[in-house]
């Protein structure tokens, strides 16, 4: 697990790089979408989930993770599991190319800051975790932030919620399923593909795509999509190899701040709601990440504690 890694040497440089390619990509994301925005979102969708499939079988191919995609079409409970997380992760993307075509960059970048806090939600709803009174002051902090934009700024964040809600709950239901993060994927677009295919010969047959022979301009821009999706989540899984999950996790707000800014580059407006709303979040996010550092720091003597006994039976046993 990721959590179990030690970051030291190579290793550590290696997964600080790979995460920092992936937040860095999935930040910068929403200028692809800007540039497709001619295109209607579900297209757009369609042409993400169709692209990703070529352009990640190879990957999974020489990454030798195929047996794991077999598996994973044999065993119905993971195939169920896949199918589930695959509806969300869909409905995920969807929404979130909406609210970038339609300007709505802040409440996209607001989502996926709430979401670590939605996790731990979720962890004491399904889980029955505890939280710590760091982790306490952080939800209620988000929470609060929450609250000033829908009251102050008359803006209820339908988008954010559901950006987070929805990548929650499909990273709950990944975690059920016996399968790595690149074969996974490759199992949910194949899932899904059908769908987006027929959906994109509808839109030929009906003279409606926005692609076509005659536009190779086009196609190669919506074909774009496929390592888009793809490449990201390849540099995180590397990442998540290499790194401690505290790592990662404050690695993670690198996406939504990205996305802030070029919310403000592309000059949507902000409100002193948001500025409210967002510089709470922000302090929500320190507290979280702070208390992530601590208790990785707290838990590292314990965990040496319990490897020195198993190294030493280990070369007794040599």
């Amino acid at each position: 697990m990721a959590s179990s890694v030690d970051e030291g040497g190579d290793s550590s440089r290696e997964g600080i790089v790979a995460g920092l390619i992936a937040y860095t990509l999935w930040g910068f994301l929403p200028i692809y979408f800007k540039i497709v925005q001619d295109v209607a979102p579900l297209e757009v969708l369609a042409h993400r989930i169709v692209w990703a499939v070529p352009f990640g079988m190879p990957i999974v191919l020489a990454r030798r993770q195929w047996p794991d995609v077999r598996r994973a079409f044999s065993d119905r409970r993971t195939l169920a599991l896949l199918a589930l997380s695959a509806v969300l992760i869909a409905l995920n993307w969807l929404v979130y190319i909406w609210a970038v075509q339609s300007g709505r960059i802040f409440q996209g970048s607001l989502g996926y800051y709430i979401n670590p806090l939605m996790n731990v939600l979720i962890g004491i709803a399904f889980f029955r975790e505890r939280l710590r009174a760091l982790q306490v002051a952080a939800v209620w902090l988000a929470a609060a932030g929450v609250a000033v934009l829908t009251l102050s700024g008359g803006q209820f964040p339908a988008i954010a919620l559901t950006l987070a809600t929805s990548f929650t709950l499909y990273g709950v239901i990944r975690k059920r399923a016996p399968i790595g993060a690149m074969p996974g994927l490759f199992v949910e677009t194949l899932i899904l593909f059908p769908f987006a295919a027929a959906y994109l010969a509808h839109l030929v047959l009906a003279d409606s795509a926005a692609f076509g022979v005659d536009d190779p301009s086009a196609m190669g821009t919506l074909m774009l999509a496929g390592p888009f999706t793809v490449l990201p989540l390849l540099a995180f899984a590397t990442a998540a190899r290499r790194l401690r999950l505290s790592t990662l996790g404050i690695m993670q707000f690198i996406s939504p701040t990205l996305q802030f800014a070029i919310g403000l580059a592309y000059g949507e407006t902000l409100t002193r709601a948001h500025v409210f709303c967002f510089g709470l979040i922000w302090i929500a996010v320190a507290a979280f990440s702070f208390d992530a550092w601590r208790s990785a720091r707290g838990a590292e003597p314990a965990a040496a504690a319990v490897a020195r006994p198993a190294r030493r039976a280990a070369g007794d046993r040599v």
